[in-house]
């Protein structure tokens, strides 16, 4: 069972009268006792284990409480989004189905995902309509969690004597700024003040055209989901690396964020895949750009590195924002 970093250190911090500042030496003690062989998640685990700190609750829970690796998870939410049931092929030829709806209580949301027989019940289901799921299987997907219904899942929509009356917002929470050199894989909602000191060229990928996920040839053609042939269109991602003078760190600009970054639309960013060379005034003009980037680390395996996927870009921050932040960090900091 995978539980981020930060729920750990907040479940030590509710159940023990331990100050963050100890819980941080306890924790490099382990790794050091380790020789470094774990992860600071997984120190923080034994440390938890230790102080006999229970990390997650059995039975039903907050949505909040969820997380990824639970194969019996039970919570009530109220639906607040609904997404068509779609069809897609298999590879053995067969067609399969797949819905989803968004959940949420005062403490949190989550999106449910039902399965070939199960999503025809999303026809059923109505924004609202307060659900109550059993057995479900929990997964992480873009740092936020799924919970998947399986043939042993249990869903009663509207159960007696269940009221929700708020639900969490879906607003974004006020992001946390970050030094690029504190960054840890499981972060997320993270704000990073930095500079652009390398740029690659974008590379530009197939996707369908009407679900805008990637496709890949098969003897040459292209086919969606349903197995019939298509024409792709392109997406693309460009890299770029970011210095903030703790550290640097690579960024994925992917398409949205890119134009976001480069003040330019779609068909613009289009033109240098057959025309690679008129990037390099663009290139020249993002060198030594401070820009100010929310997103989630990643960790790159194959490199060993964490990286950073922007989800929103401010290519031009307020320096008077950004320089009444600092003087409140030299505030706490005195």
């Amino acid at each position: 069972m995978k539980i981020p970093y930060d729920k750990i250190i907040s479940k030590i911090k509710e159940q023990t009268q331990i100050s963050e500042e100890e819980l941080n030496s306890k924790i490099k003690e382990k790794m050091d006792q380790l020789s470094g062989l774990i992860s600071k998640e997984g120190a923080a685990h034994i440390i938890a284990n230790e102080l006999k700190i229970k990390l997650f609750e059995e039975g039903r829970v907050k949505i909040k409480d969820l997380v990824a690796g639970m194969r019996s998870a039970e919570t009530v939410g109220k639906i607040t989004n609904i997404f068509e049931l779609r069809e897609f092929q298999r590879k053995d030829g067969s067609t399969g189905k797949v819905a989803s709806f968004i959940i949420a209580d005062e403490t949190g949301r989550a999106r449910i995902v039902l399965w070939n027989d199960r999503a025809d019940i999303i026809k059923d289901l109505a924004t609202d309509n307060i659900v109550y799921i059993k057995n479900g299987l929990t997964k992480e997907n873009n740092s936020s969690i799924e919970l998947h219904m399986n043939t042993k899942s249990e869903l009663i929509v509207n159960p007696e004597n269940e009221k929700i009356e708020k639900v969490a917002s879906q607003e974004r929470p006020e992001p946390e700024r970050k030094a690029i050199s504190s960054l840890t894989e499981n972060d997320s909602n993270i704000e990073l003040l930095a500079t652009i000191v390398q740029i690659f060229e974008p590379r530009f990928y197939e996707v369908d055209p009407d679900t805008g996920k990637r496709i890949r040839p098969t003897d040459g053609k292209f086919y969606n989901q349903k197995g019939k042939e298509i024409s792709p269109a392109y997406s693309y991602v460009m890299n770029a690396v970011l210095d903030d003078g703790s550290s640097t760190i690579r960024a994925a600009f992917f398409r949205n964020q890119l134009t976001s970054l480069l003040k330019i639309n779609n068909e613009q960013v289009l033109k240098f895949k057959d025309s690679p060379g008129d990037f390099e005034d663009i290139k020249q003009q993002l060198l030594g750009k401070i820009i100010k980037i929310v997103g989630r680390a990643s960790k790159n395996d194959m490199f060993d590195r964490i990286e950073f996927i922007p989800q929103l870009v401010f290519p031009d921050p307020n320096p008077d924002e950004e320089l009444s932040k600092l003087k409140k960090e030299a505030k706490v900091i005195e």
